[in-house]
Protein backbone atom coordinates (compact mmCIF):
# COMPACT_ATOMS: atom_id res chain seq x y z
CA UNK A 1 0.00 0.00 0.00
CA UNK A 2 1.40 3.57 -1.04
CA UNK A 3 0.87 6.30 1.59
CA UNK A 4 0.98 9.66 1.32
CA UNK A 5 3.63 10.55 3.72
CA UNK A 6 3.22 14.18 5.71
CA UNK A 7 6.68 13.45 7.49
CA UNK A 8 9.87 11.52 6.48
CA UNK A 9 9.58 7.78 7.71
CA UNK A 10 12.48 7.27 9.34
CA UNK A 11 14.20 10.33 11.46
CA UNK A 12 16.40 12.76 9.50
CA UNK A 13 18.24 16.35 10.78
CA UNK A 14 16.10 18.61 8.31
CA UNK A 15 13.48 17.47 6.26
CA UNK A 16 10.89 19.72 5.70
CA UNK A 17 7.48 18.57 7.01
CA UNK A 18 6.83 21.56 8.68
CA UNK A 19 6.78 23.27 4.92
CA UNK A 20 4.65 20.84 3.08
CA UNK A 21 1.51 23.11 3.25
CA UNK A 22 2.69 26.25 1.66
CA UNK A 23 5.49 23.68 -0.34
CA UNK A 24 1.96 22.45 -1.78
CA UNK A 25 1.00 25.27 -2.70
CA UNK A 26 3.74 26.73 -4.45
CA UNK A 27 3.44 23.78 -6.46
CA UNK A 28 0.39 24.94 -8.50
CA UNK A 29 2.04 27.92 -10.03
CA UNK A 30 4.59 25.29 -11.53
CA UNK A 31 4.34 22.62 -14.43
CA UNK A 32 2.65 19.40 -13.38
CA UNK A 33 4.79 17.89 -16.20
CA UNK A 34 8.05 19.41 -15.30
CA UNK A 35 11.44 17.53 -14.13
CA UNK A 36 12.18 18.09 -10.83
CA UNK A 37 15.38 17.55 -9.65
CA UNK A 38 16.09 17.40 -5.88
CA UNK A 39 19.43 18.69 -5.48
CA UNK A 40 19.93 17.76 -2.31
CA UNK A 41 17.56 14.61 -1.79
CA UNK A 42 18.01 14.54 2.23
CA UNK A 43 15.05 12.34 3.63
CA UNK A 44 13.42 12.46 0.06
CA UNK A 45 10.43 14.12 1.73
CA UNK A 46 10.34 16.63 -1.23
CA UNK A 47 11.02 14.53 -3.91
CA UNK A 48 7.96 12.21 -2.01
CA UNK A 49 5.62 15.25 -1.90
CA UNK A 50 6.27 16.33 -5.91
CA UNK A 51 5.78 12.98 -7.45
CA UNK A 52 1.97 12.39 -5.08
CA UNK A 53 0.92 15.93 -5.92
CA UNK A 54 1.75 15.62 -9.70
CA UNK A 55 1.92 11.94 -10.29
CA UNK A 56 3.39 13.11 -14.29
CA UNK A 57 6.57 14.78 -13.36
CA UNK A 58 9.89 12.84 -13.48
CA UNK A 59 11.40 13.83 -9.99
CA UNK A 60 15.24 13.03 -9.68
CA UNK A 61 16.19 12.06 -5.93
CA UNK A 62 19.95 12.71 -5.44
CA UNK A 63 20.13 10.09 -2.45
CA UNK A 64 23.58 11.23 -1.53
CA UNK A 65 22.72 10.53 2.54
CA UNK A 66 22.18 7.15 1.39
CA UNK A 67 18.56 7.54 3.49
CA UNK A 68 17.00 5.09 0.91
CA UNK A 69 19.49 2.19 2.47
CA UNK A 70 18.07 2.88 6.34
CA UNK A 71 14.24 2.50 3.96
CA UNK A 72 15.54 -1.08 3.10
CA UNK A 73 16.58 -1.80 6.07
CA UNK A 74 13.42 -0.55 7.95
CA UNK A 75 12.47 -4.38 9.06
CA UNK A 76 15.70 -5.00 10.37
CA UNK A 77 16.00 -1.30 12.79
CA UNK A 78 11.83 -2.19 13.60
CA UNK A 79 12.96 -5.55 14.92
CA UNK A 80 16.18 -3.68 16.79
CA UNK A 81 14.30 -1.17 18.50
CA UNK A 82 11.42 -3.98 18.99
CA UNK A 83 14.11 -5.77 21.52
CA UNK A 84 15.21 -2.26 22.95
CA UNK A 85 11.63 -1.07 23.68
CA UNK A 86 11.22 -4.06 26.17
CA UNK A 87 14.27 -3.10 27.85
CA UNK A 88 13.03 0.15 28.15
CA UNK A 89 9.60 -1.07 29.26
CA UNK A 90 11.22 -1.80 32.77
CA UNK A 91 12.38 1.66 33.08
CA UNK A 92 8.77 3.43 35.18
CA UNK A 93 8.35 6.71 33.62
CA UNK A 94 8.34 7.04 29.93
CA UNK A 95 11.02 9.77 28.36
CA UNK A 96 12.95 9.16 31.86
CA UNK A 97 16.77 8.79 31.96
CA UNK A 98 17.65 5.10 31.71
CA UNK A 99 19.37 3.92 35.06
CA UNK A 100 22.51 2.86 34.36
CA UNK A 101 21.98 -0.73 34.72
CA UNK A 102 19.04 -0.48 31.72
CA UNK A 103 21.70 1.67 29.79
CA UNK A 104 24.21 -1.37 29.70
CA UNK A 105 22.10 -3.80 28.84
CA UNK A 106 21.08 -1.43 25.60
CA UNK A 107 24.03 -1.02 24.95
CA UNK A 108 24.82 -5.34 25.37
CA UNK A 109 22.34 -5.94 22.93
CA UNK A 110 23.77 -2.90 20.36
CA UNK A 111 26.79 -4.61 20.71
CA UNK A 112 25.37 -8.02 19.16
CA UNK A 113 24.03 -6.21 15.87
CA UNK A 114 25.90 -7.62 12.66
CA UNK A 115 25.81 -5.93 9.08
CA UNK A 116 23.97 -2.42 8.83
CA UNK A 117 22.46 -0.93 11.38
CA UNK A 118 20.56 2.35 11.27
CA UNK A 119 22.37 4.25 14.14
CA UNK A 120 20.65 7.82 13.55
CA UNK A 121 17.20 6.44 13.85
CA UNK A 122 18.38 3.79 16.93
CA UNK A 123 19.92 7.14 18.26
CA UNK A 124 16.70 9.35 18.12
CA UNK A 125 15.14 6.32 20.68
CA UNK A 126 17.44 6.56 23.14
CA UNK A 127 18.65 10.71 23.46
CA UNK A 128 17.12 13.52 24.21
CA UNK A 129 15.31 15.43 21.14
CA UNK A 130 17.09 16.00 17.96
CA UNK A 131 20.50 14.70 19.48
CA UNK A 132 21.84 12.06 16.84
CA UNK A 133 24.79 9.50 17.02
CA UNK A 134 26.22 8.03 13.93
CA UNK A 135 28.08 5.09 14.84
CA UNK A 136 28.04 2.93 17.89
CA UNK A 137 31.46 4.49 19.76
CA UNK A 138 29.13 7.73 19.74
CA UNK A 139 26.38 6.77 20.87
CA UNK A 140 27.57 4.40 23.87
CA UNK A 141 29.14 7.66 25.36
CA UNK A 142 25.57 9.42 25.49
CA UNK A 143 23.00 9.08 28.51
CA UNK A 144 20.10 7.07 27.52
CA UNK A 145 16.37 8.36 27.92
CA UNK A 146 13.34 5.84 27.75
CA UNK A 147 12.19 7.32 24.40
CA UNK A 148 11.45 3.93 21.98
CA UNK A 149 8.16 4.54 20.12
CA UNK A 150 5.43 2.26 20.57
CA UNK A 151 4.62 1.43 17.08
CA UNK A 152 7.00 -0.03 14.07
CA UNK A 153 8.12 2.47 10.94
CA UNK A 154 6.75 1.59 7.85
CA UNK A 155 8.24 3.00 4.71
CA UNK A 156 5.93 1.25 1.94
CA UNK A 157 6.08 3.01 -0.93
CA UNK A 158 7.20 6.28 -0.10
CA UNK A 159 9.96 6.90 -2.95
CA UNK A 160 8.03 4.82 -5.49
CA UNK A 161 8.33 6.35 -8.91
CA UNK A 162 10.98 8.88 -7.73
CA UNK A 163 14.54 8.03 -10.17
CA UNK A 164 17.38 7.99 -7.32
CA UNK A 165 20.51 8.91 -8.03
CA UNK A 166 23.70 9.66 -5.78
CA UNK A 167 26.28 12.22 -7.02
CA UNK A 168 27.78 15.79 -6.46
CA UNK A 169 25.55 18.17 -6.35
CA UNK A 170 26.75 20.24 -8.83
CA UNK A 171 27.13 17.24 -11.32
CA UNK A 172 23.43 16.68 -11.27
CA UNK A 173 22.80 20.48 -11.95
CA UNK A 174 25.16 20.36 -14.63
CA UNK A 175 23.30 17.36 -16.39
CA UNK A 176 19.99 19.19 -15.78
CA UNK A 177 20.76 22.89 -16.29
CA UNK A 178 20.07 23.34 -19.91
CA UNK A 179 17.00 20.55 -19.74
CA UNK A 180 13.87 22.25 -20.79
CA UNK A 181 10.91 22.79 -17.86
CA UNK A 182 13.08 21.66 -15.24
CA UNK A 183 12.84 22.95 -11.74
CA UNK A 184 15.24 22.41 -9.32
CA UNK A 185 14.87 21.89 -5.65
CA UNK A 186 17.81 23.18 -3.29
CA UNK A 187 17.69 22.23 0.22
CA UNK A 188 21.31 22.28 1.20
CA UNK A 189 22.20 21.95 5.14
CA UNK A 190 21.62 25.12 6.73
CA UNK A 191 24.52 27.64 7.31
CA UNK A 192 25.35 28.12 10.95
CA UNK A 193 23.32 24.37 12.14
CA UNK A 194 24.95 21.10 13.06
CA UNK A 195 25.57 19.18 10.00
CA UNK A 196 27.46 16.31 12.35
CA UNK A 197 24.63 13.85 10.53
CA UNK A 198 25.30 14.73 6.81
CA UNK A 199 27.49 12.43 4.39
CA UNK A 200 30.06 14.94 4.29
CA UNK A 201 30.24 17.20 7.73
CA UNK A 202 33.09 19.21 7.22
CA UNK A 203 32.09 20.31 3.71
CA UNK A 204 29.74 23.09 4.40
CA UNK A 205 31.92 26.28 4.60
CA UNK A 206 30.41 29.73 3.84
CA UNK A 207 32.12 29.53 0.48
CA UNK A 208 30.26 26.38 -0.11
CA UNK A 209 26.57 27.66 0.82
CA UNK A 210 27.44 30.84 -1.43
CA UNK A 211 28.25 27.99 -4.65
CA UNK A 212 25.12 26.45 -4.16
CA UNK A 213 23.37 29.72 -5.35
CA UNK A 214 24.65 29.26 -9.16
CA UNK A 215 22.14 27.02 -8.95
CA UNK A 216 19.16 29.16 -8.79
CA UNK A 217 20.40 32.30 -10.87
CA UNK A 218 18.43 32.24 -13.93
CA UNK A 219 16.50 28.77 -13.15
CA UNK A 220 13.00 27.75 -12.11
CA UNK A 221 13.45 26.65 -8.16
CA UNK A 222 12.67 26.17 -4.39
CA UNK A 223 15.28 27.17 -2.03
CA UNK A 224 15.43 26.69 1.65
CA UNK A 225 17.23 28.42 4.23
CA UNK A 226 16.39 29.54 7.83
CA UNK A 227 17.45 33.62 9.14
CA UNK A 228 19.99 31.78 10.88
CA UNK A 229 22.34 31.70 7.88
CA UNK A 230 21.85 35.07 7.01
CA UNK A 231 22.39 34.20 3.03
CA UNK A 232 19.28 36.50 2.22
CA UNK A 233 20.69 39.35 4.02
CA UNK A 234 24.09 39.22 2.25
CA UNK A 235 22.59 38.80 -1.57
CA UNK A 236 20.65 41.85 -0.85
CA UNK A 237 23.61 44.17 0.61
CA UNK A 238 25.33 42.80 -2.51
CA UNK A 239 22.68 44.17 -4.87
CA UNK A 240 21.58 46.82 -3.35
CA UNK A 241 25.16 47.93 -3.53
CA UNK A 242 25.74 47.55 -6.76
CA UNK A 243 27.74 44.03 -6.59
CA UNK A 244 25.84 42.04 -8.29
CA UNK A 245 21.65 41.40 -8.81
CA UNK A 246 20.62 38.81 -5.76
CA UNK A 247 19.61 35.20 -7.50
CA UNK A 248 16.80 35.66 -4.78
CA UNK A 249 15.55 38.57 -7.33
CA UNK A 250 11.95 37.90 -8.59
CA UNK A 251 11.59 34.89 -5.69
CA UNK A 252 8.70 34.41 -3.11
CA UNK A 253 9.70 34.43 -0.23
CA UNK A 254 7.64 32.02 2.86
CA UNK A 255 8.39 31.70 5.75
CA UNK A 256 7.53 29.23 8.99
CA UNK A 257 8.84 29.79 12.64
CA UNK A 258 10.66 27.22 14.56
CA UNK A 259 10.51 27.14 18.29
CA UNK A 260 13.33 25.09 20.14
CA UNK A 261 12.11 25.95 23.06
CA UNK A 262 9.45 28.60 24.77
CA UNK A 263 12.09 31.62 24.29
CA UNK A 264 14.15 30.34 21.58
CA UNK A 265 13.93 29.34 18.21
CA UNK A 266 14.41 30.58 14.41
CA UNK A 267 12.14 30.97 11.10
CA UNK A 268 12.52 28.16 7.70
CA UNK A 269 12.07 30.28 4.78
CA UNK A 270 11.15 29.19 1.92
CA UNK A 271 11.72 30.82 -1.61
CA UNK A 272 10.47 29.61 -5.10
CA UNK A 273 10.19 31.23 -8.24
CA UNK A 274 9.02 29.97 -11.83
CA UNK A 275 10.86 31.12 -14.97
Amino acid sequence: MKYNYVQAPLPFQGQKRRFLKPFKEALNEFPADAVYVDLFGGSGLLSHTVKEYYPNAKVIYNDFDSYSERLENVDKTNALLSDIRTICGKSETKKEKLSEDLRSQVIARLSKEEGFVDWVTISSSVLLSMNYATNFEQLKKETFYNKVRLSDYRAEGYLEGVDRVKKDYRDLFAEYRNHPNVVFLVDPPYLSTDCSTYSRPDYWKLSDYLNVLKTIEDTSYFYFTSNKSQILELCDWMQTRGYCRSPFDGGTLVSVNTSLTHNAGYEDIMIYRNI
